[in-house]
């Protein structure tokens, strides 16, 4: 039996006053659909199942270049982190995955961390190594990079970590491996672009080797930052490079905010999807870069456009097409848990209307070139208000019809605060 943080009856009660109008509203954007010839029904049950796996260090609140306010009740440990990625789950049925950061999240009993999270309704997600930080055991330091590192012990150390990572992730139950590497370098001159490629390739190659057949590796791509004249891996192309050299279980990750601004990041996600090789996302949005604010929060219709490819590729049946979802965040001034629920529920949102586009009318229109029908026929499909998809799907799972409200009215942030410690003030750092 499932562990709930929440009590169920404070979700059915939060649910009980609002049913009656959900059903209307249910009923009658089940009638406007039918004139356009979708069964609501059927899309509910899609959406239904569609999930996104929650960062682990997401519950944490995150910080500024310059500073980190720390939130009331933040957890302290992997365990607490869990339960409050079970609260999320439990309120909007979209999250049981967990995606663990090594070593922020490492165990010392694997197999206590799986029941733990499995009593809770919980199971776990790709694994992310973390070679962009010196820790404070680590014999060698990686501000001069790590798997692209000049130094071959260096280079040796991080494909060691990673390895670790695996090792930790096949006791979970993990299937998957993301690498992101900080390597770069501020200054013409610095490095030899296309030596510190190879180094890298041969450090990732021995990792790729460790995973486990039923595994896949997943590689990110990022333009900038920490450096800022030129990055290893730092974009789709150099990511596809890499993937394509390693084997067929090696995919990119495209994070929305790794690219530079205005890049048409739905065509990106288009051209790895045609080529087999999208592994998944890291879904956030931002205005001016890296932002990781809440997915959805400053554009929505770029969201939609990306799962406008999601979907006509699902419909397309297209070969090696099965991405891994997952939300990463920085929560800086909000309660973490609503902003991670909120963000499901807008790759939820997202995900509904690319379901509502009229494809065969989308294509007939792009075949004539008659590009406003074109332009008028997806529009259709974002303008369309899925909120009652939504909520049905939230609870006929057992899930609240308006999760953050509900959290707000459990009580829960006050009460798990009386149990852990305030974070002491003054901290800086983005994670």
């Amino acid at each position: 039996m499932t562990e709930w943080q929440i009590s169920p009856d404070v979700i059915a009660e939060h649910n009980k006053p609002l049913s009656t109008a959900l059903a209307a509203d249910y009923s009658a954007l089940g009638e406007q659909l039918a004139r356009r010839g979708v069964d609501i029904d059927s899309v509910t049950k899609k959406v239904a199942t569609f999930q996104v796996a929650v960062p682990s260090w997401g519950v944490g609140t995150g910080g500024t270049r310059f500073a980190r306010f720390p939130g009331i009740g933040e957890p302290r440990n992997i365990l607490e982190k869990l339960d409050d990625c079970c609260v999320i789950h439990q309120l909007c049925r979209a999250t049981p995955r967990v995606s663990l950061h090594i070593p922020w999240d490492k165990p010392r009993d694997a197999n206590e961390l799986k029941l733990y999270a499995a009593a809770r309704g919980l199971s776990f997600d790709a694994m992310n190594s973390n070679t962009f930080q010196d820790q404070r055991d680590q014999k060698l330091s990686y501000k001069f990079g790590s798997l692209s590192h000049t130094d071959k012990a260096t280079r040796q150390q991080a494909v060691e970590h990673n390895l670790e990572c695996i090792e930790i992730g096949k006791a979970l139950g993990s299937k998957a491996l993301t690498v992101w590497i900080a390597d770069g370098s501020n200054f013409p001159g610095q490095t030899n672009f296309t030596k510190a490629f190879e180094r890298y390739l041969e450090s990732v190659r021995q990792i790729y080797a460790a995973t486990p057949n039923d595994w896949k590796l997943f590689i990110e791509h990022k333009m900038y930052e920490p450096a800022f004249y030129s990055t290893v891996i730092q974009d789709w192309g150099t990511s596809y490079l890499a993937v394509t050299s390693l084997g067929d279980r090696a995919y990119c990750l495209v994070d929305l905010g790794h690219h530079a601004p205005n890049v048409n990041i739905e065509m990106i996600v288009a051209r790895l999807i045609q080529f087999g090789r999208l592994g998944g996302f890291h879904f956030n949005d931002s205005k001016y870069g890296d932002d990781d604010l809440d997915t959805g929060s400053i554009d929505p219709f770029r969201l939609f456009l990306v799962f406008n490819e999601l979907v006509d590729a699902e419909l397309h049946r297209a070969p090696r097409f099965d991405p891994a979802h997952m939300l990463d965040q920085s929560h800086n001034v909000t309660d973490p848990i609503e902003s991670l629920i909120r963000s499901a529920n807008e790759i939820r949102r997202a995900y509904a209307q690319a379901l509502l586009v009229d494809r065969t009318g989308l294509e007939e229109a792009q075949d004539r070139n008659d590009v406003m029908l074109a332009s008028e026929i997806l529009k259709a499909g974002f303008r369309t208000d899925v909120e009652p998809i939504l909520k049905k799907a939230r609870q006929d799972d057992s899930g609240a019809i308006d999760p953050i409200t509900a959290y707000r009215t459990s009580g829960y942030r006050t009460n798990v605060a009386k149990k852990r410690p305030p974070v002491a003030r003054g901290g800086s750092g983005i994670v």
